[in-house]
Formats: structure tokens, C-alpha cells, sequence
């Protein structure tokens, strides 16, 4: 059986699955829509959790930056598994006590003001919208190399599975829908990971297999790495080429960006008790750990096995004429491109003039099982769990627009007097209409989707983040404080990532950059400036209502339920 009918036949089976449970678990209050009842035992949350935030980003493209960018690729590592450690020391059972159902939620009732409830969706939604694009264009991908369909076809296909899962189920149907789809996505990732851990160092174990000698008597593999990486003039794999302060504000940008995801944060309400929300916590970074643990080791297989195969074994290039199919398959999507400049009709890969291939990082994990030479069905496997992750991510996402639409705007400020069906209405109204732009943006990309990744993280980290933090653990903290902050923060951030990325690319070097500090670390900075100018704008404005400062207390002990609300 080949690759095309099983990928049909395992994908088909998942979506089967999808549907069924979404259809079993309908939501029908908005309690449920928007928190799944409370009742999701903590190992479950997890596991939907880390489905959650493990989207096509994690499963297509992080092991593709560490396979080419070698030690820098850790800062993501670091900064998206620290994330989580942060959430579940300083944020998790906080937000829990405080027991509502979104991030503007919170904002606007700590901080007494409809103006911090609006920058708060404002910054939800954009987040989310850039994070759903991306995944959106991933399912495209995943299908016109897999399934030998247009990549539009592709997302429509994606767009009808979640809309029918994330509409019909609201957050009951996605958390259930999620614990299947890290199933999914983590045996798929793991499959081929330990299957050319074994091949390629007899190690079952890919996590110690990456620090093992190679079985074809090489030497171990990042000192072969280092080798391959220092003769094809990439540098040595093994070290890193940022500075100390750009790594250190890139993996901080990423940490507190995590902390301030409302798609994430969001989770942690759909559980019965506050301890329940930091256990809950500890399972998703096991989770994650899985495969986070799994990527640098991945990534350094793929590389040896992708130069070995297109430079030959003498490093003297291979023939196109006899390149291997997994070549020709990816370049009919145009993400591995061939230009002979020496005419000699060999392909080679290198990081200097004499390099002859094109090689879309993203393509790292779903080449992977092909560059390997694994069974028909592992390839399939892959494909299932890219499409996976990227739905998952995908449902997390949309309720969070849906929610701050129907449930922030419309229920908090703008008609407050809607009845609990008409605003389950609004909520569902909203995802359908999230749903036809994102799957627009996943059909017609802004070229700048893949630049708006650390834009995401970075407004998180400089404007929802520091007013979470604040709001929890300084009641002096004022609406004026807070709105300032979170304006300033996001202007700043935002003014210079679209100055590098996107006004004057050509200046987007480390001579040019504020201290040394790339765009996907400026968020750091900018949260620094969010803290700094609220505490300078409380110091001179008025004070707290005393409520509000009892109500901050009561959230510092986070004892009994904490049950999810709306009042």
C-alpha cells in the first residue's frame, strides 16, 4: 500500500475520531463553551494543554530552526518549556482563585475599567489571529505534499473539521477533541524519531541516542556534526553565534510571551479546584518535555541524513538524475529547489558559494521519515500528527477570539443585559467568522506571517503579561498604571519589530539593532518599559479602590474552588 492511501486512511480515521468525540461532548451552556463545565480531571487538561500549545510551529518547524541553526535554535527551547514554569509558579492558581473565564476577563475586573477589558482583547485577538494563520497554512502543506491536493484545498478541508469541532463543542469539545490529538501528534513524533535513533546509533532512546556514537563507526554524532557543519562552511553546529544578551532576550521574550497567551492561560480555568490548576500545570510540562526533550536529537539526525544523502558519502555531491524520491516529491511544492551553477549535474549543500539546494527548514519532520527510508506507513503517521497539531492549536485559538468577542465585548461592555443563550450564540456567531479569516489568511498569506510569529510573542510578553503579573501581586496597581503600561509596552515592541521586519529589513543586523537585541527578543525590553511606566503612571495618579485591593488579597490565597464565573 503506498503513502497516498494510507495517509488518506489514517488521516481519515483521526478526523473520524475528531468529529465523534465533538459531537459526543457538545457543549450547551456557556460555562460549558467556554470553560468545558470546570470539570476536567488535571492529567487530561494537560495533555489537552500541551496539544494546545504544541501547534504546527512545534511540530513541523522547531526541530527544523535547531536542525539548521544548531545551538541558537535552544533559545526556543528554553524559553517555550521555562513558559510554562512560569505559569505554573507565579500566574496558574491565581487566575484560577480569581475564577473567570478569560484573560480580558480579569484585566478589566481587577484593573475597574472597560478601557483595559478593550486593550486586552485587542491584544488577545490579534495574538490569536497570528498564531491561527500560520497553523491554517500548515494544514495546506501538510495536505499538497501528503494527499496530493492544491494547498487551498488543503485549508478548506482544515477550516470544515475545526469549525465543527470548535463551533458544535465550544471549550468541552476542543479540551476532549485535544487529548486525542496529542495521542496523535506525540506517537507520530516519536515513531521515526526513535526508529532512526536505533538505525542510526542503536540507542532506543532518541533523547540518549543524540549524545551516542554512530553505529557506522563515525564517531559520535555532534562531533560528526561538527565536522560536516565546519567542512560545508556552516560553522560548528554545536556553538552558537548570537550574544550572550540577545539569547538571554529572546528566551525571555519567548518565556513571558508563553505566560501571556490567552489560549493558553485559558486552559487552566476548565478544572474542578486551584490545586488541580498547578497539578494540571506540572502535567503539560511533562508532556511538552516529551517532545521538546525529542527535537535537538531529531534535528541532528535529520541534518546528518539530509547532507550525507544530497552530498554523497565523499561529500563530492550526488547526481540529480539518481536523487532519492523524497527530493523530487518536495520540490513539487517549491519548499526544496535545485540550481546547477556549476553544470556538472550534481546537487550539493553547503553554507557558502558553492551551494546548490534550497532547502525549506520547515520541511525537516515531515521529510524526516523519507530521508530515513522508514515503512509507507510511519510517513503516513507524520502527516496525521502535523495535521493534528496544527488543528489543535487551531480550536484552542478560535475560542479564544469567539470568547473575547461574545463574552468581553458584547456580554461586558456592550450588551450587558444578554441572556446566557443569546451570548452562547454571539460566541459560536464568532468562531464561524474566525474561522472564514483565518482560513482566508491560510489560503492567502501576508508575506509577513512567519516575521508575525515573534511580533505575537513579543506583544504578549510587553503588554498582557505585565499587567497579569501586576494585577496579581501588586494591589497598588491602578487602571492608569495599567493601561499606560500595556499601551507603551505594545507601541514600543511593535514600533520595533516593524522597523526591522518589515520598514527597513536591509538595517535588521546585530550592528543595527538597540544593544545587540534581535526583534524576537525586543519583547523583554518592551516588558521592562510596560513595568516601568505603570508604576511611574500609579505613583502620580489615584489610588486603588480599597475593594479592588481586598478583592487582590483574596486572589493571594489560593484556596477553595475558584470556580469559573460570571459575575
Amino acid at each position: 500500500m503506498d503513502v497516498q492511501i494510507l495517509t488518506y486512511i489514517i488521516v481519515g480515521l483521526t478526523f473520524a475520531l475528531y468529529i465523534g468525540i465533538a459531537i459526543w461532548a457538545r457543549a450547551g451552556s456557556t460555562k460549558e463553551f467556554y470553560v468545558a463545565g470546570g470539570g476536567v480531571p488535571p492529567v487530561m487538561n494537560g495533555m489537552a494543554t500541551a496539544a494546545d500549545w504544541m501547534s504546527a510551529a512545534s511540530f513541523i518547524s522547531l526541530a527544523g530552526i535547531v536542525s539548521f541553526t544548531g545551538s541558537d535554535g535552544s533559545v526556543y527551547l528554553m524559553g517555550w518549556t521555562g513558559g510554562y514554569v512560569l505559569l505554573a509558579l507565579c500566574m496558574v492558581p491565581y487566575l484560577r482563585k480569581f475564577g473567570k473565564f478569560t484573560v480580558p476577563d480579569f484585566i478589566g475586573d481587577r484593573y475597574y475599567s472597560d478601557k483595559a477589558r478593550i486593550v486586552a482583547v485587542i491584544c488577545a485577538i490579534f495574538i490569536c489571529f497570528t498564531y491561527i494563520a500560520g497553523q491554517m497554512r500548515g494544514v495546506g502543506v501538510v495536505f499538497s505534499r501528503f494527499l496530493e491536493v492544491e494547498i487551498e484545498t488543503g485549508v478548506v478541508i482544515g477550516m470544515a473539521v475545526v469549525f465543527f469541532y470548535a463551533v458544535l463543542g465550544g471549550m468541552k469539545g476542543i479540551t476532549y477533541t485535544q487529548v486525542a490529538q496529542y495521542c496523535v501528534l506525540i506517537f507520530a513524533f516519536m515513531v521515526p524519531a526513535i526508529f532512526i535513533s536505533v538505525m542510526m546509533t542503536g540507542n532506543l532512546i532518541p533523547q540518549l541516542g543524540f549524545g551516542s556514537e554512530m553505529v557506522d563507526g563515525s564517531g559520535y554524532l555532534l562531533d560528526k556534526l561538527d565536522g560536516l557543519s565546519e567542512e560545508l562552511g556552516f560553522g560548528a553546529y554545536t556553538e552558537g553565534r548570537k550574544s550572550t544578551l540577545d539569547v538571554f532576550c529572546i528566551t525571555g521574550a519567548l518565556m513571558v510571551g508563553t505566560a501571556g497567551l490567552p489560549h493558553v492561560i485559558v486552559r487552566f480555568f476548565t478544572v474542578p479546584k486551584v490545586k488541580d490548576s498547578r497539578i494540571s500545570a506540572g502535567w503539560t510540562l511533562i508532556f511538552i518535555g516529551i517532545m521538546y526533550t525529542t527535537i535537538p536529537a531529531l534535528a541532528s539526525f535529520a541534518r546528518v541524513n539530509m547532507i550525507e544523502t544530497i552530498n554523497g558519502p565523499e561529500m563530492t555531491g550526488t547526481a540529480y538524475a539518481e536523487a532519492p524520491s523524497w527530493i523530487k516529491n518536495w520540490e513539487k511544492t517549491g519548499l526544496i529547489k535545485f540550481d546547477d551553477k556549476n553544470g556538472d549535474g550534481k546537487m550539493f549543500y553547503s553554507g557558502d558559494e558553492r551551494n546548490e539546494m534550497k532547502i525549506d527548514r520547515d520541511i525537516m519532520v515531515l521529510a524526516n521519515p523519507e530521508i530515513a527510508d522508514l515503512p509507507a506507513w510511519v510517513i503516513a503517521l507524520v502527516a496525521a500528527g502535523g495535521l493534528a497539531a496544527a488543528l489543535s492549536t487551531s480550536a484552542g485559538l478560535l475560542l479564544v477570539i469567539s470568547t473575547s468577542v461574545s463574552h468581553d465585548l458584547m456580554k461586558k461592555t456592550l450588551k450587558p443585559d444578554i441572556s446566557d443563550k443569546t451570548e452562547l450564540l454571539y460566541a459560536r456567531v464568532a468562531a464561524a467568522v474566525g474561522i472564514v479569516f483565518a482560513g482566508y489568511f491560510g489560503i492567502n498569506p501576508p508575506g509577513f506571517v512567519a516575521a508575525v510569529v515573534a511580533f505575537a510573542f513579543g506583544l504578549a510578553a510587553s503588554s498582557l503579561f505585565p499587567a497579569i503579573i501586576m494585577g496579581i501581586f501588586n494591589k497598588k496597581m491602578n487602571k492608569e498604571g495599567a493601561i499606560a503600561g500595556m499601551v507603551v509596552g505594545l507601541v514600543f515592541t511593535a514600533s520595533y519589530i516593524i522597523y526591522f521586519k518589515f520598514v527597513n529589513p536591509a538595517a535588521n543586523t546585530a550592528d543595527n539593532w538597540l544593544f545587540g537585541i534581535s526583534p524576537e527578543g525586543i519583547g523583554t525590553i518592551g516588558m521592562l518599559v510596560n513595568f516601568a511606566t505603570a508604576f511611574t503612571v500609579a505613583k502620580l495618579t489615584s489610588e486603588v479602590p480599597q475593594d479592588v485591593q481586598d478583592m487582590v488579597d483574596a486572589i493571594r490565597f489560593p484556596k477553595g474552588s475558584g470556580e469559573a464565573h460570571d459575575h
